[in-house]
Formats: structure tokens, C-alpha cells, sequence
């Protein structure tokens, strides 16, 4: 019989995830499947490699963006590439509207997951997620660059699977 063994979390320890600050996020489809789109060339209006949306893709964008319907945090810049999403995320002045203040960013997290997967009819998502927190002006302006730049760096991704 196989052992299990506790799953370490990957949470700052000690940190508030609610406290007013960015938070870069990227979360994985499970096994690295591309299943949210490609990146196409040359059909937006700069010609730039871009995300092509799938379906699924599609959907995810669409909870992406009611985000900040639910919760006192901005959206800030995201991309939907075939196998993952990143997003910054900036929680905003005041108390969070979360069952669970403290762990806001994992709240958001969670629940994005759940609508996402219900609306397609199952579970798309690896268990966890990367977060960061961006600590100054520099690492905001080098992660709203990386986003920006990851459709056309696809193959540099360590998310990438040939």
C-alpha cells in the first residue's frame, strides 16, 4: 500500500494574502495539457504572436474577467496561453469581500478552479498554483513584460511540452 505523505504548501508562510499589494499568479492544466488554445501569428493588429482561444479558453477568460466582480481586487494584466494562465492581481484598499480574509488570493484561486471546471463538465487544473508576491516597481514592470512577451516566447516557457 502506498504511503501517503502530507502535500507541502507553497503559501508564504506567515503572509496575509488579503494584504493591499500585486500578486503574480500563474496556474497550470493538469499534466500540461494544451488544452486552452495556440498561439497564432500575424491576425491581431500588430502581427505579434498572440493566443488563439479554445472553447475551454474561452471560458476561462470569461471567469478571468468577472474576477473583480466578486472581489475587492483589480485585474490587473493576464494572458491565457495553451497550457497555463498568468494574471496579475492587485488587491485594492479596504476590507476584502472574502468568507476568509487572510487567505484572499487562495480564495480567488479556489473558487476560479471550481466555476471554471464546473462550467466545462471536469477538473482541468493541476492541484496548486504559483503565486508571487511583486515586491516593488522593478519585479511589477519585469512581470507585466514577462506577460506580455509570453505568447511570442512559448517555446522558452518552462511550461512548454514540444
Amino acid at each position: 500500500m502506498k504511503e501517503l505523505t502530507a502535500r507541502k504548501n507553497m503559501r508564504l508562510s506567515g503572509c496575509d494574502y488579503s494584504q493591499n499589494g500585486a500578486y503574480f499568479l500563474t496556474i497550470c492544466v493538469k499534466d500540461k495539457h494544451e488544452m486552452l488554445g495556440r498561439i497564432g501569428v500575424g491576425s491581431d493588429d500588430l502581427g505579434a504572436p498572440h493566443a488563439i482561444l479554445s472553447e475551454y479558453g474561452t471560458i476561462v477568460e470569461k471567469y478571468i474577467l468577472q474576477i473583480e466582480d466578486h472581489y475587492n481586487v483589480a485585474l490587473e494584466k493576464y494572458v491565457i496561453m495553451p497550457n497555463h494562465i498568468h494574471m496579475i492581481i492587485r488587491v485594492k484598499d479596504g476590507v476584502p469581500r472574502s468568507s476568509r480574509p487572510t487567505m484572499l488570493i487562495p480564495t480567488i484561486i479556489a473558487a476560479l478552479k471550481k466555476m471554471i471546471n464546473k462550467s466545462i463538465g471536469f477538473s482541468m487544473w493541476q492541484r496548486s498554483y504559483h503565486d508571487h508576491i511583486i515586491r516593488n516597481e522593478a519585479d511589477y514592470q519585469r512581470i507585466w513584460a514577462y506577460i506580455d512577451e509570453n505568447p511570442a516566447r512559448l517555446t522558452e516557457d518552462c511550461y512548454y511540452t514540444p
